[in-house]
């Protein structure tokens, strides 16, 4: 349930159709158009036809959102500094991933009526009026900047539970996020859904260790290297050698425990909110089984379920999942 960056970064692991002519954001200028335009590439259906048309709008809007943050972050922004000058930078300022945050954060903040005026950026003036007529806070918005942020100076996790307070900012606020769009958020369904999310989290950390590397980061807990005797130059190697699919073992175990954690949040609700939250638990096991049965060599590239294995996970869940209410 966390929002998307195209086989890159910390969210759900479903496929999902993208924008298209007619659906929500279409009536975007083509730079914000283009940005939606990714959730065709995402790990997770975006915005799905049998939602309800007020979700549906909601949810892209959200991804539209959460998409360009991680694109800040991550520095995978158009070239020409276009977001910039959205923004109110000059242009060379699209590569200064900490100003551009601000300058984000700062437009954010005009999505909730800062006195400068409405937003400047389209992807956020298509939010305000979601943010309007649903009663959304500040709060989870916020956290996807820090966690983009944190990515700015720590690219290295001590310990698990340093890995789950990042999980905290980077994944668990889609989820509330989905939770309060549908008017469906309660505290124990917002507990459920966290445990979700973080194993979603987990899993495309595991899946994308090596392009993780690439860009000088580790997910995996340095604890939990040191306990399974991997190196960073283990984890450089073509493919994984018995300690390094030992440890990946260990971290899969961990995020199946999340979902079975997260699972219940299916069944305490109904219609086609069921069926979408189905989607991203299916997905995540369906992810996990795939990492499983490349025997946890994730580094040639990140093992991707397939199609038929995502839709029979998704119906295991639908059928075994404890409906309460």
């Amino acid at each position: 349930m966390r929002s998307g960056r195209p086989r890159r970064g910390r969210r759900a692991v479903t496929a999902g159709p993208g924008i298209r002519p007619g659906a929500p954001g279409a009536a975007l200028d083509p730079h914000a158009r283009a940005t939606l335009a990714k959730a065709a590439a995402e790990n997770f259906p975006v915005a799905p036809a049998f939602l309800p048309r007020a979700w549906r709008e909601g949810l892209t809007a959200v991804y539209g959102y959460a998409r360009l943050v991680d694109d800040i972050g991550d520095g995978d922004l158009a070239p020409g500094g276009r977001d910039a000058v959205l923004l109110g930078l000059d242009p060379a300022a699209v590569d200064d991933r900490p100003a551009m945050l601000d300058a984000f954060e700062a437009d954010l903040m005009r999505v909730f009526g800062s006195a400068d005026g409405p937003p400047r950026h389209p992807l956020l003036q298509a939010l305000r009026p979601v943010v309007r007529d649903h009663g959304l806070t500040p709060e989870p918005f916020l956290g996807l900047i820090e966690a983009n942020r944190r990515d700015q100076h720590v690219t290295r996790y001590e310990t698990y539970a340093d890995l789950l307070a990042y999980c905290e900012l980077s994944a668990n606020p889609v989820g509330r996020l989905v939770l309060a769009l549908t008017g469906t958020a309660t505290p124990e369904r917002i507990r459920r859904s966290d445990a979700v999310c973080t194993a979603l989290q987990i899993a495309e950390h595991l899946q994308d260790v090596a392009e993780d590397l690439g860009r000088d980061r580790i997910y995996l807990p340095a604890q939990d290297m040191r306990r399974f005797h991997v190196t960073e130059n283990d984890l450089r190697a073509p493919s994984a050698g018995a300690s390094v699919r030992s440890l990946v073992a260990f971290e899969t175990e961990r995020a199946r425990e999340l979902l079975n954690e997260g699972t219940p949040l299916v069944g305490s609700v109904h219609g086609r909110l069921r069926l979408l939250l189905a989607g991203f638990v299916g997905g995540g096991r369906a992810a996990l089984r795939a990492v499983s049965a490349a025997g946890f060599d994730v580094l040639p590239g990140p093992p991707k379920p397939t199609r038929s294995l995502l839709l029979r996970e998704v119906a295991a869940v639908l059928r075994t999942a404890p409906r309460k209410g």
